[in-house]
């Protein structure tokens, strides 16, 4: 079995160790992609600091593009030497959520334990997230994919698997906004960015950003943003409705600090809607008083991944930053080798970077 590099997690917390594994050839419906690029997601991080628990050995990484190399029998949408984007959303296609349009919350569950990848010694490597991205190469379902048509640098390619589609879902396969329609984004780091983006696309009267730092709102000013806030200031919701004239439509939470879901319905409207996107660590909970949203007709609701169809929705952004609509370019703050990725998570959790990219 061929050996690629990749970035293994062995312990919570830890770094990760750069070593050979194996990776399998594709199986039916399955795809292989040398990667290009893959970016670094928050996600990505709280997986490795034990977050959200998971198999041990894991090769994290799931915001990636690359040249397919191989592909399994019954693949017809793609074929080797195409340039592919390469996203965790693996869809059954069959159960009753694909089948309702809501293919990011498929209920055919995936053991990445039994994924392609292996350790040296044929032993248990975990395929985090179904996709398993810092590496050199991937195999994955091909419902993960979409073949690019037109020419765009890998790096800018790779932002469109996760932080991209997640924020822009948010607002306009979410939130549903609207032209005209006023809307609250709180954090203004890689998702919250493409939040803003989303909102300025759909036409949004007003957007407000709301971060902690005065650095974040100036770039959140350059991606679209009519009126920034200090989440630091007293009662922040306060300002928000003095620059909007009135509360917001929806409000896009799109970090998983617990402050930000608890003050968050303080700035809508009446009718109006907070979309969850940001995840905090399992068992962090929120409070809320529910008469109040019974009574103004207010409502919560959680989106993953912006509730994309990454076959409609992909290739619309792609035309978007074809365009100049779309700021993917702007995004990346650095860009590292494989063995650099340790520093590059650093820097991303230091909270300065937009978005960092492993380049191959």
């Amino acid at each position: 079995m061929p050996t690629i590099k990749a970035a293994v997690c062995h312990a919570f917390g830890e770094p990760l160790t750069i070593q050979d594994v194996e990776l399998r050839a594709p199986l039916a419906g399955e795809v292989q992609v040398k990667l290009d690029a893959v970016a670094i997601c928050h996600s990505d991080i709280s997986f490795a600091e034990g977050a959200w628990g998971g198999s041990l050995p894991a090769v994290y990484g799931h915001e990636a593009a690359g040249t397919v190399t191989q592909i399994g029998a019954g693949v017809s949408q793609v074929a080797q030497g195409d340039k592919v984007v390469v996203t965790l959303i693996r869809a059954c296609g069959q159960c009753p959520s694909c089948s309702g349009g809501k293919p990011t919350i498929c209920e055919t569950p995936y053991d990445g334990d039994h994924g392609p990848l292996k350790t040296v010694d044929g032993g248990t490597l975990h395929q985090a997230m179904a996709c398993g991205a810092f590496a050199q190469s991937v195999v994955v379902d091909q419902s993960q994919i979409v073949k690019m048509h037109t020419a765009m640098p890998a790096e800018a390619a790779a932002l469109l698997s996760c932080g991209v589609i997640t924020g822009v879902g948010a607002v306009v396969n979410a939130a549903g906004l609207r032209a005209g329609q006023d809307v609250v984004v709180i954090g203004a780091g890689g998702v919250g960015l493409n939040a803003i983006q989303g909102a300025r696309i759909a036409g949004a009267r007003r957007i407000v950003a709301v971060d902690m730092t005065e650095d974040k709102l100036a770039i959140a000013r350059e991606f679209g943003a009519t009126d920034t806030l200090l989440a630091t200031q007293a009662k922040p919701w306060k300002a928000a409705f003095k620059a909007m004239g009135r509360g917001a439509d929806a409000v896009i939470v799109t970090v998983g600090a617990i402050p930000a879901y608890d003050t968050a319905p303080r700035y809508l409207a009446g009718g109006g809607k907070v979309v969850m996107v940001g995840m905090p660590h399992s068992g962090a909970t929120s409070s809320y008083e529910p008469v109040i949203l019974a009574a103004t007709g207010q409502g919560m609701v959680g989106s993953k991944m912006g509730d994309v169809v990454i076959q409609r929705d992909i290739p619309w952004m792609i035309d978007l930053y074809d365009q100049g609509r779309l700021k993917l370019d702007e995004l990346i703050s650095g860009r590292w080798s494989l063995e650099q990725i340790n520093e590059a998570i650093a820097d991303t959790k230091s909270g300065s970077a937009k978005r960092n990219v492993i380049v191959f």
